[in-house]
């Protein structure tokens, strides 16, 4: 077959004989593997054009160079396009775009649409093989042409980038287990890094590695330590040892240059019943951090020790260099629920400084049978969604739900049955009208906050800064928001027709910058309504 014109498939040309590429005077350019590449994920943090992580990249600072959309003209700002699916399940996914293409997950289905216009490309439907503990899903993982994510029912699966279809599946965990899969995974080298979820119902977390071509297992660290291993003493009842929780659920974030890979690790079980498990309960709420090529612990910082208020460690990051105390510091950001922001030096390990980002009471208090009233609640301080950094302003941005909770203990010790919660006692929640929410910004340097937004319903939108000076995020009001980064001020609302509580990212395609949402309904425990979508914007 021969060419006419200019005009041709690269791909065949390729394919051609040289000589035959000479006589027509055409150049075949190198070929090019499907990427994105290693190399585009370490530079991610400086790409403006795509959105290669969950949290952008390898930092989790959700910042992003471009001020086309900035302070003063974003009140022009007009929804460019729609995508609605059909599949039902909880919005809490973070989407991800590369070369012009967005990948997200919904429910069971991994899709991908042109990312300026909402066209759907393709859709992959999993099939569940087993049990589903949970059918949230919080996001995908990409690299070398391959679309990455966990399952309810335990499967790690990837799926072809260009064409929809499903390259591998590997189960992992399984509801035997009181394991699901929800967390976003990071990709690093030919490394899946991904762990379980299922503290509530009595899981025995771990994280591992698997092969990124082929899913085969390579490195394992346990989160609930075996008998004898170090941390193991800390749990007082070897028993507790089997069903101690410690969830991976939100996103991880990695030092490529010195390749140390950061755990947020959640609760123990049972949640409200510390008799059964005497002791500081290593490694929950903690940050773990781990050598990403083999898994070798390298060192730990717990937040709540023997928590019985559910108050996981769920956010490790942004990563980030600042002077803070008189010395330039390469640092950590450590969060969760139980609504305390805490710097730390990522050589040292020394805790900086931590403050409040939401309401705080009762704390300390033990659980009694008849009920302790704590903030934050169970569904309070930070969940899925963490702080937001700009370099520029070293101002970090943080959402928060304010919404309180009675606990109260279990009167005689719990016992463990599979496929139920281990909660050991119960949780009542304030009134939804009492619930509320705040985004405050705080100077990173010092601790000290610079401006609060109190929101009339919790903030549980990813919050993401920009060079443009704007920070753009969501609420339970079906808002997109935009606020000033320097005052707080709100300078644009879009009612999305749902709830606002996963991804809001933004990127360039043709030299015009985008920013698109999640909307729909949340979860079983924060409800929500509208059917999963992504609302599209631009100038």
């Amino acid at each position: 077959m021969f060419l006419t014109g200019r005009l041709f498939d690269a791909r065949a040309c390729l394919v051609r004989a040289a000589a035959v590429a000479g006589l027509l005077g055409l150049a075949c350019g190198p070929a090019h593997a499907a990427g994105p590449s290693q190399d585009e994920l370490d530079k991610a943090q400086s790409n403006t054009k795509d959105w290669l992580y969950a949290t952008h990249d390898y930092t989790g600072q959700r910042f992003v160079d471009l001020k086309q959309i900035n302070a003063a003209n974003v009140h022009q700002l007009h929804v460019v396009c729609i995508y609605r699916s059909t599949d039902e399940g909880p919005v809490q996914t973070n989407p991800l775009v590369y070369n012009g293409v967005m990948y997200f997950t919904v429910a069971r289905s991994i899709v991908a649409v042109d990312a300026a216009t909402c066209r759907e490309r393709w859709k992959y439907a999993w099939e569940p093989k087993g049990g589903e503990l949970s059918p949230t899903n919080r996001g995908a993982a990409i690299k070398d042409g391959l679309v990455i994510r966990g399952t309810a029912d335990g499967y790690l699966i990837a799926v072809d980038a260009a064409k929809g279809t499903l390259a591998w599946s590997r189960q992992i965990a399984s509801a035997n287990q009181q394991q699901y899969l929800s967390m976003p995974p990071l990709i690093f080298g030919d490394l899946v890094i991904y762990g379980p979820a299922g503290a509530d119902w009595g899981q025995k977390g771990w994280v591992g590695a698997f092969r990124l071509a082929t899913g085969e297992p390579v490195w394992k660290f346990n989160l609930i330590p075996d008998p004898g291993e170090p941390g193991a003493e800390s749990w007082g009842n070897p028993e507790a040892l089997k069903t101690g929780g410690a969830s991976l659920w939100t996103p991880l974030s990695l030092d490529a240059k010195k390749g140390v890979l950061y755990l947020p690790v959640g609760n123990p079980a049972p949640d409200f019943y510390a008799d059964h498990r005497p002791g500081n309960n290593l490694y929950t709420n903690s940050i773990v951090a781990l050598d990403v090529r083999t898994g070798t612990y390298l060192w730990h910082y717990q937040a709540v020790p023997q928590d019985v208020r559910d108050w996981d460690l769920d956010q490790a990051g942004p990563l980030f260099s600042a002077t803070v105390k008189g010395k330039r510091r390469d640092v950590i950001v450590a969060s969760g629920k139980d609504g305390m922001l805490r710097l730390l030096d990522r050589d040292t390990h020394e805790v900086l400084y931590e403050v409040p980002f939401t309401t705080r009471s009762n704390v300390d208090v033990p659980l009694t049978p008849e009920g302790v009233r704590s903030c934050p609640g169970l569904l309070g301080g930070q969940e899925w969604n963490g702080a937001a950094y700009d370099p520029a302003s070293q101002t970090l941005f943080v959402p928060a739900v304010d919404w309180c909770t009675t606990f109260k203990k279990a009167a005689t010790t719990p016992a463990f049955a599979q496929g139920e919660h281990f909660y050991g006692g119960t949780a009542e929640m304030d009134p939804w009208a009492q619930a509320h929410g705040w985004l405050t910004a705080i100077d990173a340097a010092t601790g000290k906050p610079r401006w609060r937004y109190k929101s009339s319903t919790p903030m549980l939108a990813a919050v993401t800064a920009t060079a443009g000076g704007l920070v753009f995020t969501g609420d339970f009001n079906h808002d997109f928001l935009a606020l000033d980064a320097a005052s707080g001020k709100v300078l644009y609302r879009f009612n999305t027709g749902g709830e606002v509580a996963g991804g809001v990212v933004t990127y360039a395609i043709g030299g015009k910058q985008y920013v698109a949402t999640m909307s729909g309904y949340v979860s079983v425990f924060f409800k929500g309504s509208g059917p999963a979508a992504v609302v599209v914007f631009g100038l």
